[in-house]
Order: C-alpha cells, then sequence, then structure tokens
C-alpha cells in the first residue's frame, strides 16, 4: 500500500522575494545553504534547468566520502512568488520516497513570508516528520545566507 503524508512550513526572512527566489534558483546561491549542516552541496554538484520540465540535481557530500544525490524536475516556475518541483518522480515512485514542493513567497515591506508545502509518495508519517525536520534546519541556514549575502 502506498502511503502518502504532507506538512507544511512557514517562515518570514528579512529579504526581498527576488532574493529568496534565486537563493532557491542558482546554484552559487543554493549550494551555499541547502542541506544539513553536516554537509556540503559543492556548487560544481549542482544542476538547475529552472523552467516547467526542466530538471534540478544536489549532491551533498559528507565525511569519509559520503555522498547523497537529490533530484527531481521543475512543474512551475513563477518568480519571485511561486516555485513547485519534485523531488524523485511522485508520479512513478516505484519503491522509494517521492515528493511535490511547493515554496510561495509573498514580500511585504521588505520582508517575505516564505509558505513550504510538501507532499510525498511512499512516505510514512516518521520519515514525513524526519523530513520536516531537516527542512528547519535547512531554513535556518537559508535565512543565515539571506542575512550573509
Amino acid at each position: 500500500m502506498t502511503q502518502t503524508a504532507e506538512y507544511e512550513i512557514t517562515r518570514v526572512f528579512d529579504a526581498p522575494s527576488q532574493r529568496i527566489f534565486h537563493a532557491w534558483t542558482e546554484p552559487e546561491h543554493f549550494s551555499r545553504w541547502f542541506g544539513p549542516r553536516t554537509l556540503a552541496a559543492p556548487v560544481d554538484r549542482i544542476v538547475m534547468d529552472v523552467r516547467p520540465g526542466g530538471v534540478w540535481k544536489a549532491t551533498l557530500c559528507g565525511d569519509e566520502g559520503f555522498e547523497v544525490t537529490l533530484d527531481g524536475s521543475y512543474r512551475e516556475v513563477a518568480g519571485p512568488e511561486r516555485l513547485v518541483f519534485t523531488t524523485g518522480d511522485p508520479d512513478h515512485p516505484g519503491d522509494g520516497p517521492a515528493s511535490v514542493v511547493t515554496v510561495e513567497l509573498a514580500e511585504h515591506g521588505g520582508r517575505t513570508t516564505m509558505r513550504f508545502h510538501q507532499w510525498g509518495v511512499n512516505t510514512d508519517p516518521e520519515h514525513a516528520e524526519h523530513a520536516k525536520q531537516g527542512w528547519l534546519e535547512i531554513f535556518d541556514r537559508l535565512n543565515e545566507h539571506l542575512a550573509s549575502a
């Protein structure tokens, strides 16, 4: 039986929506905040063809040669307000987890509210909660990147 799970995270950043959209869509920015603190996302290991139907791929690297690659495709690109992409292939997930991520950005007076929604296939509630906690750490890193940019 295929299990699905979904969750939403809302964060407010002290940055304009255009800067946040660039952080999501430009490898030189994405590499500085994407992934947990224990892993690096080298810019030369990131591919982003940011258009509907285009693909993205990011290889996270850790100690002792550890690597994990995440990838998917873009479904909607309407910057700087909205980005929809997949992780894996949620339409044909096989046995592995896959999901659809929607990022919505609403700017008000130089600050931006980011609404992050993820819906997963082959994802039980425990895996979804682990993923959500991971994203919370990643968004802390995004906030630090935006503050230093």
